[in-house]
């Protein structure tokens, strides 16, 4: 069955312009609400939660009345970390978790992101069904059985403690400077409050936001901010989170950025070392670096690569019993403390290792030598899609033939945007840079 309205990571657009609309948040909130309630007596819950985009009132409000329409008790936690979502959804015994975030999106963008009542985000094949309801259009509840909704107070604290049990018992944070980076989204305050109360002197940025500036030029996929703060205020390392915190991008005390790569060889070599990497594999996708593989092989535990998405990732991981994964772009996924990709829960285990070794953020933050990689994004509008045109197929068809033996490319539509991403790796940088350089000007010839 194929989906429309799904992406690689939720319904998500512009606010306000198809499909992120009010009306059709609220025929989702009908489909998924008849969805995932039965024609059985008893209570039904759902948990909803948001980052702080200023679209999100309207989608909050939007999605509570389609719910509610459908007999679905609706409980609001407010802006919270998209993992918070996931584990609430859990503990609160819910039959159904929604996130209400772009991510890494500018401000203007929102999104609609699902959780089953396992806290796991929804099969590509559930999605197609809850679409396939919006388009035949969904039977309300009798009048004595529409929902409630209320505001739950305490659900970041909840999340909050779960962050903090996840240390070793009696570690503390003392002596550490962090900055924080929270990216004006969902973890403004969680991250903060959790740093301090493990007794890390914590300098905060990106934790004033009013609905318009978050991600904007700073988070993780802006970490410049965050890496001038390091030096100006001699941290010993940053932490930049994306707009609703389930990813992380590590900076070392002389303001130089790790990518996920690089936290995900560090914690895969040393879960390996306690026995902890469960089949000796971490989970990644396509757009990991080669020399991650290679750090992997020489250690000899295994690289199992998927498509882009932290949903494919954990996907494969529940498949293959395997309990650490993530993405080169921050996504950190430990399924033995959470079901879904969690910044701060991983910059956690982070500052956790710098405790135990004793070690300096860029002693941990660079375990291999990463092969020259080179991505780049080109914006495409309406019409055909650029893939799909002869001289772009050409010019690909090219370009693999010149990185025969010598490396590999990657050409991809973003499943959260209107991009064409051109990656490629090769220890060749001239060729690296002519071979990208060609596709994305072909591209952009047609885009």
């Amino acid at each position: 069955m194929s989906r429309k309205l799904f992406g690689t990571d939720g319904v998500r657009g512009t606010a306000n312009t198809y499909p992120m609309t009010a009306e059709m948040a609220l025929m989702l909130g009908a489909a998924v609400g008849r969805y995932f309630r039965n024609e059985h007596s008893g209570v039904h819950r759902v948990v909803i939660g948001k980052d702080t985009r200023l679209s999100g009132y309207m989608f909050e409000n939007a999605l509570t009345a389609g719910l509610t329409s459908t007999g679905m008790n609706v409980l609001l936690l407010g802006p919270v970390p998209t993992p918070a979502v996931g584990l609430l959804t859990t503990s609160m015994r819910a039959d159904l978790g929604i996130m209400i975030s772009a991510s890494h999106n500018p401000a203007a963008d929102n999104g609609i992101k699902f959780f089953g009542p396992d806290g796991f985000k929804l099969s590509d094949g559930v999605e197609a069904e809850i679409e396939a309801l919006v388009e035949a259009g969904v039977r309300p509840a009798q009048p004595d059985n529409i929902g409630r909704a209320r505001r739950i107070d305490d659900g970041r604290f909840r999340y909050q403690e779960r962050v903090k049990s996840t240390l070793p018992h009696g570690l503390r944070l003392d002596g550490i400077k962090v900055v924080v980076d929270c990216a004006n989204g969902a973890a403004y305050k969680t991250a903060p409050e959790v740093l301090w109360e493990l007794g890390a002197d914590v300098v905060q940025i990106g934790t004033a936001p009013n609905g318009l500036n978050i991600n904007d030029n700073c988070g993780s996929t802006k970490p410049a901010a965050a890496a001038e703060a390091v030096r100006r205020h001699g941290a010993d390392v940053g932490l930049c989170l994306d707009g609703d915190a389930d990813r992380i991008i590590l900076i070392d005390e002389n303001g130089q950025v790790a990518d996920g790569d690089q936290f995900m060889a560090l914690l895969a070599a040393r879960w390996a070392e306690e026995d902890r990497l469960k089949g000796g594999t971490l989970v990644a996708t396509v757009m990991s670096n080669l020399g991650l593989e290679r750090f992997l092989d020489d250690r000899g535990l295994r690289l199992e690569r998927t498509k882009v998405g932290d949903r494919y990732v954990v996907e494969a991981m529940r498949s293959g019993g395997w309990n650490l994964g993530g993405e080169q772009s921050g996504h950190i996924v430990m399924t033995d403390y959470a079901t879904t990709g969690d910044g701060l829960m991983a910059g956690m285990q982070f500052l956790s290792e710098m405790v135990r070794t004793g070690k300096r953020a860029s002693e941990l933050t660079h375990s291999f030598t990463r092969v020259p990689q080179l991505l780049r994004n080109v914006r495409y509008g309406a019409g055909a899609l650029p893939l799909d045109v002869d001289s772009v197929k050409k010019a690909i068809e090219d370009a693999e033939g010149m990185l025969t033996g010598k490396g590999r490319l990657l050409i991809r539509k973003s499943g959260t945007e209107p991009l064409i991403r051109v990656m490629a790796e090769c220890e060749d940088e001239d060729l690296l840079s002519q071979v990208v350089n060609g596709i994305v000007a072909e591209v952009e010839a047609v885009a």
